[in-house]
């Protein structure tokens, strides 16, 4: 897991906050989607195999949960850190919304492919022990 830090560019009107799909993305970027959820929800509590996720709060705070075969943590992501969360294949992922209206944009480099979950947990401790 690594944190990114975005650009900012204030003025009094407002803050610009540029992504660049070269520079600041970490993997040539296949598919991007939203998730909006509200305080306490959860989402993701899964692992992909080969998809690597850069995950991008627009608003709101977000826990991340996140374990691969070395690290078991948690990271409180949040719109206005201007931060991104790079999470790699084979890494448990579950997301507890903490604030009421937010909204998570996940980069992947990799199109949506049903085969490439693995969506219980019990399964992903066997595949990463290996």
């Amino acid at each position: 897991m690594k944190k990114y830090r975005f650009k900012k560019y204030k003025k009094k009107s407002g803050t610009l906050v540029p992504f660049s799909l070269k520079k600041d993305i970490p993997f040539k970027t296949k598919r991007i989607f939203m998730i909006y959820g509200n305080k306490n929800f959860i989402r993701g509590n899964h692992a992909h195999y080969k998809c690597s996720q850069f995950l991008v709060p627009i608003y709101g705070s977000m826990e991340v949960h996140f374990e691969d075969c070395k690290t078991k943590t948690n990271k409180i992501i949040n719109y206005k850190k201007k931060q991104g969360l790079l999470l790699k294949p084979k890494t448990w992922c579950k997301i507890r919304f903490l604030t009421n209206h937010s909204i998570l944009m996940v980069f992947c480099d990799r199109e949506y492919e049903y085969k490439d979950y693995i969506e219980k947990y019990k399964n992903f401790l066997k595949i990463v022990k290996k």
